[in-house]
């Protein structure tokens, strides 16, 4: 079977005591700690990845990428099994199992990128962290697919909507798996339009759009 880019997104929430670590000490990177991934059951994006099949894909990045200190990801990621680097937001320092869910601590960086979640955590302001891989999928009934065994991880980005559920990291002292909506409607477009169009002919000028 072809394989395709898989995107999987979990919420994630910082604890408050770790960003007042924070704010006191402005020098020390931001660490924070999540769900990541889930087995054995289906996620907002009605995939389900295999227990075996995840945990040999996670033992192989925990030895690789993890254990060599480049399990870097970025901020938003791309339709793209190539990790930018100067879109880098954060490195995974380790990585551990609690039943069939899958946590990592990250160390989030000072580069721009990093300064940037570092600012929205700071600020409250929620977001998720989502996988990002390649593999094969297949349909198993009810609207559901089964990740296939030729799953390779990429890494894991910073995004604005997760689909494993209950995966928020809180901070510490191929497939993306980010929520994927069939199709998002602005209900305001044709007025925004209308307006646009209005200002147009009254005026001359035209925004693009």
């Amino acid at each position: 079977m072809n394989k395709e880019t898989l995107i999987e997104y979990l919420p994630f929430k910082p604890l408050p005591k770790q960003l007042h670590e924070a704010v006191n000490n402005p020098n020390r990177p931001l660490i924070v700690s999540g769900k990541v991934q889930a087995a054995d059951k289906p996620n907002a994006n009605h995939r389900i990845y295999d227990f075996d099949t995840l945990r040999k894909q996670a033992q192989l990045y925990m030895e690789g990428p993890v254990a060599e200190k480049r399990a870097l990801g970025e901020l938003d990621h791309p339709e793209s099994s190539v990790i930018n680097l100067k879109n880098v937001c954060h490195n995974i320092t380790r990585m551990w199992w609690d039943s069939k869910d899958l946590y990592a601590e990250f160390e989030i960086l000072a580069t721009p990128s990093g300064n940037i979640l570092k600012q929205l955590f700071l600020a409250g302001v929620n977001v998720g962290v989502s996988s990002r891989a390649m593999g094969s999928v297949s349909p198993i009934g009810e609207g559901l697919v089964q990740v296939g065994d030729d799953l390779e991880l990429i890494c894991w980005d910073f995004v604005s909507t997760p689909s494993t559920f209950g995966a928020y990291v809180t901070p510490v002292g191929g497939i993306n798996e980010s929520y994927q909506p069939q199709q998002i409607v602005n209900k305001y477009e044709g007025v925004n339009r209308l307006l646009s169009d209005i200002i147009c002919t009254q005026s001359g000028v035209c925004c693009l759009r």
